[in-house]
């Protein structure tokens, strides 16, 4: 089992570029990558997802962030910026019409030339195409992932063992109700003589045996939870076993849980004492709580 929330970080240094990798996530229903490359390298980004996804990622809004940095000079590739002059040029004979014909001052100085969009644009390293990027930017990436997976793991630990423990309890709880029910449908039949009897003597008529014997059996039947119960010890079975497992099974414990609480609610429908429903009560809240854990599970 692994958790969604991780983070993972990577630095690679060559002889001209440091490589950094930046990884992180939260919990997602599906898988949402979010990629962040050099701009001019934007075309790594297929390749990126294809070898983080190899590396077993599966699930969960995951932020990956890759910059290159010039070793001598720490500028980082695709950012290094110069000034576009033929952009810088029409829009200072802009400036200068506008002063011409209207008679307003032309202000136009350098520093608000550089801010105006278009005239600084990024400059690609001719000497680096994608395919030398990413023989750098590979062994990096790949110790980030790896570092991140095994945050994931740490993390699914944790939360595998607070599952498994509530799972125990509830486990415990569940035993209870099958003794319970057996007490109830036992003291159903003292309780349901006794009522007929005193009937029966009131207007002297004798008490039917058979009769009896036949309404307890009909309530025995409308309250039994055998068949829930066997059900419910298969379904914590599954639950058990996939809180132990090392694949991506947030989605498979969810089901699991949506039928372990059909069950649950089905015993319910079925409890006429007040302390099976207050037991029942408390399985559900604790089914609730194995709920919102699993939302962060891959």
């Amino acid at each position: 089992m692994r958790s969604m929330t991780a983070f993972g970080r990577a630095v690679g240094i060559t002889e001209t570029k440091e490589i950094t990798v930046e990884m992180k996530s939260v919990n997602n229903r599906y898988l949402d990558w979010s990629i962040r490359l050099p701009r001019n390298y934007a075309g790594l980004e297929e390749r990126v997802k294809t070898t983080l996804s190899a590396a077993g990622i599966s699930r969960g809004k995951v932020d990956v962030t890759v910059t290159l940095a010039d070793v001598q000079t720490g500028d980082r590739a695709g950012v290094i910026l110069e000034p576009d002059m033929e952009v810088a040029r029409r829009y200072l004979l802009a400036a200068q019409k506008m002063e011409a014909e209207l008679g307003i001052p032309n202000d136009l100085a350098a520093s608000r030339l550089l801010t105006l969009p278009g005239v600084m644009v990024p400059v690609k390293e001719e000497a680096l195409d994608d395919d030398a990027v990413w023989a750098m930017i590979l062994p990096v990436l790949i110790e980030a992932a790896t570092q991140f997976i095994a945050a994931r793991e740490r993390e699914g630990e944790r939360l595998s063992y607070d599952l498994l423990q509530k799972l125990g309890g509830i486990r415990e709880m569940t035993a209870t109700l099958a003794a319970a029910t057996e007490a109830n449908i036992s003291g159903y039949r003292a309780r349901f003589e006794e009522r007929l009897k005193n009937v029966m003597d009131d207007h002297g008529l004798i008490l039917d045996e058979g009769r009896v014997i036949t309404e307890c059996a009909i309530y025995a039947d409308r309250v039994a939870i055998d068949e829930e119960l066997v059900r419910l010890g298969s379904h914590f079975d599954a639950l058990e076993a996939l809180f132990a497992s090392k694949e991506s099974v947030g989605r498979r414990i969810d089901f699991m849980l949506q039928e372990t609480n059909r069950e649950v609610n089905t015993i319910g429908s079925k409890c006429s004492d007040a302390d099976m429903a207050r037991t029942v009560a408390e399985i559900k809240s604790e089914l609730e709580k194995i709920r919102e854990q699993i939302q962060n599970i891959e």
